[in-house]
């Protein structure tokens, strides 16, 4: 799940609210953060200034790293 709101930092945050009720394993959590702000951080120069926040869904931790980061360009693009 993502939300966002613009800023006047004049480029694009991310914030990160993955909790043990998404992957109880420390490892999936930080698997998942590592392919969020990977993902971020390809797309960032194309987004406006914003402030987004990630928020992990417990079926996020069921999904390998490709499922993962389509999921992620789907949601990208509804900002920008």
């Amino acid at each position: 799940m993502l939300k966002w709101t613009p800023n006047d930092t004049g480029r694009a945050r991310l914030g990160l609210a993955i909790s043990r009720k998404c992957a109880k394993q420390a490892v999936v959590r930080q698997r998942i953060k590592r392919v969020i702000r990977e993902s971020f951080r390809q797309r960032r120069l194309a987004f406006p200034a914003v402030d987004i926040v990630v928020m992990c869904r417990p079926d996020a931790a069921r999904l390998d790293k490709r499922r993962l980061r389509e999921a992620l360009e789907r949601q990208w693009q509804s900002i920008g």
